[in-house]
């Protein structure tokens, strides 16, 4: 198959490289494009997470900064991004590194914070996470307001 095929239609390259695989084709692949699919994959993993998170940390921004509004359906949220998480972390163990990239973290909370407001017309938190990931994803902890 060409390069045509895949700017043109993904799944059939797709599948025409799995076959080539599976019959031992191996000098007709696209290996060009075979590496750049595999590095997407790690990227699609990494925006999973940080999808995620932001949307863990929003709910989490909603709840120390509107307690009047607290209610079941962000503690759901707020659960279920948590596991969601956890499992990914899980699932894939290689971006546990993540939690200590100050980068990704500026990132993930400018996101964070971004929604949050957009959600609230607030714009009063901090500029940096003022949590430790061990509380952000414990089942057991909720934020509360600032002294």
């Amino acid at each position: 198959m060409t390069t045509h095929v895949y700017e043109t239609d993904i799944v059939a390259w797709a599948n025409e490289q799995a076959r080539l695989v599976r019959t031992g084709q191996f000098e007709l692949l696209d290996l060009e494009h075979i590496a750049e699919e595999i590095e997407d994959v790690g990227k699609s993993e990494q925006r999973e997470l940080a999808s995620r998170m932001v949307i863990l940390l929003a709910h989490l921004l909603k709840w120390q900064f509107q307690p009047e509004r607290q209610g079941r359906s962000w503690q759901i949220t707020i659960r279920n991004q948590r596991r969601a998480v956890q499992l990914h972390l899980k699932q894939v163990p290689s971006l546990k590194v993540k939690l200590d990239d100050a980068e990704w973290w500026e990132i993930v909370w400018g996101d964070a914070i971004y929604q949050a407001s957009k959600e609230t017309g607030l714009d009063n938190f901090p500029e940096t996470c003022p949590w430790s990931i061990e509380d952000i994803l414990s089942d057991e902890w909720m934020p509360t307001l600032p002294n």
